[in-house]
């Protein structure tokens, strides 16, 4: 939004009126889909098309402000959400989603292949963006569900929610690398506390959760499976060894650590980062890349290498992107609503209100993160700006390390608290997931709130223990 800066234009209203608008935008969102049964898209629309009105957005920047947040989303999502689609049909379609649960679930037990699934997606979401890692999981999802209870909860929930975790707290993910970059933190100090802190976090927010609300809420396996991820019931012929499937979904982590690694190697001199051999090996680790490279591997393994012609896979591949397109299209909306909210100025007011309250630093960098999610739903957005907002305090005080890193880790936590509607997340979970509106509020809201709430609680600890020495 760079008319913002060039303008210097802040809205008329002061920060309690921008406050009282946001929640008056979200009530109307809510009312809109739950009530009104207004289409999730448009209603997206219009709120933040009523927003950037009465904030007082120019009126010939309206428009553009809507466009770049919807834009902005998709440029993320987009690719990922589609090739990953492509993917995911190609190994359900093959039988190879159904080969390798019914091996999880010979290795687990019937009774363990919720918490198999989600250590799965702990490994999974290490290297890889939340969005590209769910749509790779969920024709898994779908078909262990099928094969066992038949419901989506008991197993989406764990997944999504492992993947969430690594998003959130490990590099290389953007948010936890920009905030480790403000606070001027260890990065390996932070990718220790990271990984101590993942598990725990996962297993009472993904696992025990998934377990409790999967009793409460009951989501079928769709007879047609949503967004072309899953297939029929029937026997399919020739389906590849769970080994296969196994590498097709290690393929794309493989790659993207060369992204990851290279980066790494040049940051430290090993190599020459603008060597063109390192540009090229960055280059095709970046997600997209990797997510193309995989598909091409998957046409050949388990499309024409099983007997499969040309026509019958562009066929499998057409079915998965049109009903995904709605997906797309829904999470684009949300990331319009979070750039007007952005635009308005709603995420500074807030942060100022509680950077003035006098709190300890931790507290209050988990605070500021916890209304900047809120306000404008992106984790990353509220944990790289709680980030800069309390690096001046944190640069200039007298911390060690480790306290640091607990500070950085205390941000990301409060940055994931309670995703709702102008979380581009929430749609995306709860469409893939197919629950309502309603049902994905109680459901995955929630689970965020009590992912940050452990991780911060857990951060507190450590905090604690290290600031005694």
């Amino acid at each position: 939004m760079d008319w913002i800066q060039e303008t210097g234009w802040e809205s008329w209203l002061g920060a309690g009126g921008l406050i009282t608008v946001a929640v008056v935008a979200v009530a109307a969102l809510l009312v809109m889909v739950i009530k009104l049964k207004i289409h999730a898209f448009l209603a997206l629309i219009i709120v933040s098309l009523l927003t950037a009105v009465v904030s007082g957005i120019p009126a010939g920047q309206v428009v553009p402000t809507m466009i770049w947040g919807f834009g902005d989303t998709l440029s993320s999502v987009a690719l990922l959400v589609a090739i990953g689609a492509m993917l995911g049909a190609m190994v359900e379609t093959s039988g190879g989603a159904r080969a390798l649960a019914e091996w999880m679930i010979r290795l687990f037990g019937e009774k363990r292949a919720p918490f198999a699934l989600g250590l799965s997606a702990l490994f999974i979401g290490f290297p890889i963006f939340m969005d590209a890692a769910f749509v790779l999981m969920v024709p898994i999802v779908y078909a262990v569900a099928r094969r066992l209870t038949g419901n989506l909860l008991a197993f989406g929930i764990p997944v999504a929610a492992a993947l969430s975790v690594m998003h959130v707290y490990l590099p290389p993910h953007p948010g936890p690398v920009a905030a480790t970059t403000f606070l001027e933190a260890n990065l390996g100090f932070v990718m220790i506390l990271g990984l101590l802190l993942a598990f725990p976090t996962w297993f009472v927010s993904g696992h025990l959760w998934g377990k409790f609300v999967s009793r409460r809420h009951r989501i079928n396996v769709p007879d047609a499976a949503f967004a072309g991820l899953t297939g029929d019931e029937e026997e399919v012929e020739n389906p590849p060894s769970p080994a296969t499937v196994l590498l097709i979904l290690i393929l794309p982590l493989i790659l993207i650590l060369l992204n990851t690694g290279f980066d790494a190697l040049g940051s430290i001199g090993v190599v020459d980062p603008d060597a063109t051999i390192v540009q090229v090996m960055r280059m095709v680790g970046e997600t997209p890349i990797a997510l193309l490279i995989t598909v091409l591997f998957t046409v050949i393994v388990l499309g024409f290498r099983r007997g499969k012609s040309g026509t019958t896979i562009e066929k499998t591949m057409d079915n998965a992107l049109g009903p995904v397109c709605a997906v797309i299209l829904i999470t684009g909306a949300g990331g319009m609503f979070g750039g007007v909210l952005q635009a308005t100025g709603i995420g500074d007011a807030l942060a100022d209100t509680l950077a003035d309250i006098g709190i300890p630093l931790i507290l209050a960098g988990y605070l500021i993160a916890v209304a900047l999610r809120l306000a404008q739903g992106s984790a990353t957005v509220a944990l790289t700006t709680s980030a800069a907002l309390i690096a001046p305090g944190i640069i200039g005080g007298d911390f060690s390390a480790m306290e640091t890193a607990c500070m950085v880790l205390a941000l990301a936590a409060g940055s994931v608290f309670a995703g709702h509607v102008n979380d581009s997340g929430f749609w995306l979970v709860g469409r893939l997931l197919d629950m309502d509106v309603k049902t994905t509020l109680r459901v995955w809201t929630v689970q965020q709130a009590i992912e940050s709430v452990v991780a911060f609680a857990i951060v507190l600890a450590v905090y604690g223990v290290v600031s005694l020495f």
